[in-house]
């Protein structure tokens, strides 16, 4: 008797599992999500509509000067992924470490033509295009798409923290005289800011140019938005 029950029990228990399973199955071969592979381990999966890059907005307009002394806008960059920060040359802080975040970025995607960065100095009395350009040479930059910018520096200030939110500002109490943020902003090919969302499902809007999760992260969601 005690046998007859275990057996109802079990057979009641893969029913209930059948009820549960079944459906869930067939949804996943309809719509393509089984994985395919030796190893399950091995296979990546797709990128679900929801977990895409959100869009935030589009980025400011912007017309500068670069190292070689042209005009650089904005429209430079219409077509081309792009990574922005704001910085300047005789930083002796957070600088260093940001430049080689930079450096490794852009040695991930060198010689992509649909890749590019801007550097844009908060200390453009200093920094001229003839120090950006040693500053450059000096660092090693190698690509053609990347322009350290100079101008005016009301005009940098506003674009900073009015146009990307970015802060940027000057205090004579901190070492080299300038306080600017360490995040990088990710513009896609229609001049759109980017970004992934955090663990909580919050666009995190800028990446983090001092963590190397933070680089990690804004060089697989470049490689996102080239393909697009």
């Amino acid at each position: 008797m005690l046998k007859n029950k275990s057996y109802i029990g079990i057979s009641f228990i893969i029913l209930i599992f059948g009820i549960y399973a079944v459906p869930k199955i067939i949804d996943k071969i309809q719509n393509n999500e089984v994985v395919k592979g030796n190893r399950l381990d091995k296979v990546n999966p797709a990128i679900k509509g929801d977990e895409k890059l959100v869009k935030i907005g589009p980025a400011p307009k912007f017309e500068l000067v670069n190292q070689d002394n042209k005009k650089i806008t904005n429209e430079t960059y219409k077509g081309k992924v792009y990574v922005l920060e704001f910085f300047f040359s005789t930083c002796p802080t957070i600088c260093p470490k940001m430049n080689a975040s930079m450096l490794a970025i852009e040695k991930s995607f060198f010689g992509n033509p649909n890749f590019g960065i801007v550097s844009i100095t908060i200390d453009p009395e200093n920094d001229t295009p003839e120090v950006l350009k040693k500053h450059a040479a000096l660092l090693g930059v190698k690509s053609s798409n990347w322009n350290f910018l100079t101008g005016d520096k009301a005009y940098v200030f506003d674009l900073a923290n009015k146009g990307f939110n970015l802060y940027a500002g000057e205090n004579a109490k901190v070492t080299g005289g300038f306080e600017h943020s360490g995040l990088f902003a990710l513009i896609d090919k229609n001049g759109y800011i980017r970004c992934r969302k955090d663990d909580f499902g919050n666009p995190i809007l800028y990446y983090d140019g001092l963590d190397k999760k933070g680089v990690r992260n804004i060089q697989q969601d470049i490689n996102i938005l080239l393909e697009e």
